[in-house]
């Protein structure tokens, strides 16, 4: 299985960023995907995950209202969609996919991750 994060780059505050993750090798559908940050110094975060039909969503306080993810699952790839983009927004972001059955709010319940991809939010 693979997991290749990309759409990382340096914008300034205010602009977005569009991530996305393409997974390859994964044995079947109903996966959740899920993304992750950390800074450095920081534990890795929880920002955003999304159930299999879309349907349900969750994030973090933090990216609530400025962030969305989705999800093409022909295509079994995930997106991130940021606006607003701060300082504290600047991060390595990753990608995870899991079929466990969790709250899926902590980096131990996904199985599958992508290499990460950086953002960079000058001010």
């Amino acid at each position: 299985v693979q997991l290749q994060a990309s759409g990382g780059g340096v914008v300034q505050a205010g602009d977005s960023l569009r991530l996305s993750c393409a997974a390859s090798g994964l044995p079947f559908g109903g996966y959740v995907w899920g993304w992750f940050r950390q800074s450095p110094g920081k534990e890795r975060e929880f920002v955003a995950r999304i159930r299999w039909n879309s349907r349900d969503k969750n994030y973090a306080d933090s990216v609530a209202g400025r962030f969305t993810i989705s999800r093409d699952n022909a295509k079994h790839t995930g997106y991130l969609q940021m606006n607003n983009l701060n300082a504290e927004d600047t991060a390595v972001y990753y990608c995870a996919a899991t079929y466990r059955s969790t709250t899926h709010y902590a980096p131990e319940s996904y199985q599958y991750w992508g290499q990460g991809t950086l953002v960079t939010v000058s001010s």
